[in-house]
């Protein structure tokens, strides 16, 4: 009973949290215009979260091995009252962007929430069981959903104000409602924690979450503004689109964790970054066809969610004792993976009028990807292939 509560409180808390961290793509536009933002300056106004949400997870995962998801989720969301509450009161792009940087502690309930979830269930049944505590990336698509409607209805302030009491909501249901496993894994030092860092198989699934949860961040983040600048859609149809996009990459992240458990992560991620290096080679070419634009995003947003199930099925076999440390240390990979698409997109349509450019950078990760996860198995590279058997 209290293994369901965890997952349901979890998934749930993660969805809030991650509303809050998906705050500005939905109103970038009209803070654009509030402020006389160029391109660049609001890409950098919509990465800003992800940067210190990404960063952050990798302390946030040690720290939640060490005193319980329970603190520190709930001490999480607590502070995040106080960046939403200001960023109802700024008044500048200077005091916005700051309390965008501390926005993005949001995004580290990520760490936290898989971190506790995989405590409470065996490690043969935590692909399925991760991918559904990833569900909360549902927040993604809740953000485009409500924002543009409280924004439209009360001004963008309240935006911020409203979030700031749900996330206050949230806190308190999650801290009554929840407990931490009966059997705590002994404290790890800080040392041990990041000796995970010496294990290959952490950087090869960093490199590949950075790829596939980071181009979902970014494309969830930029959608809205790809669609404006190139269909010239208004805010509500952008937002509603994107979050088709959200909930399409969020709903098959179960399937990902299942498909791996079943047929091992390899096969599953070879077929990901081979589709995700196809549909970015075409979609880079027929950037300013609708219809094809349409079907190209919704397909790399099935193959993103299925590659971030995937890959975090295998996250608690690198280290099972660390697994908190692992899982911040890749997810702040994926977060940071969803950082710098944003700002290139932006430099690059700011230098070249298009976006086409931008796209081909998928298109080659995606085939590096598609390389090292071929090389992963090769027998000289036994750490790594030990780690990736066991999936199989």
């Amino acid at each position: 009973m209290n293994q369901t509560k965890a997952l349901i409180y979890s998934t749930v808390a993660m969805t809030v949290s991650f509303i809050i961290w998906s705050v500005f793509p939905p109103i970038a536009g009209q803070i654009q215009e509030l402020f006389n933002l160029s391109t660049l300056e609001k890409s950098i106004l919509i990465a800003t979260p992800v940067l210190l949400g990404s960063i952050m997870r990798i302390p946030m995962g040690i720290l939640t091995d060490r005193h319980g998801g329970r603190k520190m989720f709930t001490l999480t969301m607590l502070f995040l009252i106080l960046p939403m509450v200001a960023a109802g009161f700024a008044d500048s792009y200077v005091w916005m962007l700051i309390c965008a940087l501390f926005i993005g502690m949001a995004g580290t309930t990520f760490a936290i929430s898989l971190t506790f979830v995989s405590r409470w269930y065996p490690p043969q049944s935590q692909g399925f069981i991760l991918g559904i505590a990833g569900l909360g990336n549902l927040g993604g698509a809740g953000a485009n959903f409500l924002i543009p409607s409280i924004s439209s209805a009360y001004g963008i302030s309240w935006v911020f104000f409203s979030l700031a009491i749900g996330i206050a909501v949230m806190a308190l249901v999650f801290h009554a409602f929840t407990k931490d496993p009966p059997k705590s894994a002994e404290p790890k030092t800080l040392k041990q924690s990041l000796s995970v860092l010496k294990e290959k198989a952490t950087w090869y699934l960093s490199i590949f979450y950075f790829l596939t949860f980071g181009g979902f961040v970014a494309f969830s983040v930029y959608l809205p503004t790809f669609l404006k600048d190139l269909f010239q859609l208004s805010a509500f149809d952008a937002g509603l689109r994107t979050a088709g996009f959200v909930l399409a990459a969020t709903l098959i992240r179960p399937a990902g964790g299942y498909l791996a458990d079943r047929y091992g992560s390899k096969k599953v991620l070879t077929v990901v970054f081979f589709g995700i290096m196809a549909a970015a080679l075409v979609l880079s070419i027929t950037l300013n066809h609708f219809v094809y634009f349409s079907f190209l995003c919704l397909f790399i947003s099935l193959l993103l969610g299925l590659g971030n199930g995937a890959v975090f099925k295998m996250v608690p076999e690198v280290s099972s004792g660390n697994t908190g440390a692992v899982t911040g240390i890749v997810g702040a990979a994926g977060g940071i993976g969803g950082f710098f698409p944003p700002i290139i997109l932006g430099i690059v349509k700011d230098t070249t009028g298009q976006y086409n450019l931008g796209i081909i950078f998928m298109v080659i990760f995606a085939a590096a990807c598609l390389i090292l996860n071929y090389s992963a198995l090769r027998p000289k590279q036994t750490g790594v292939q030990k780690s990736m058997e066991h999936t199989a």
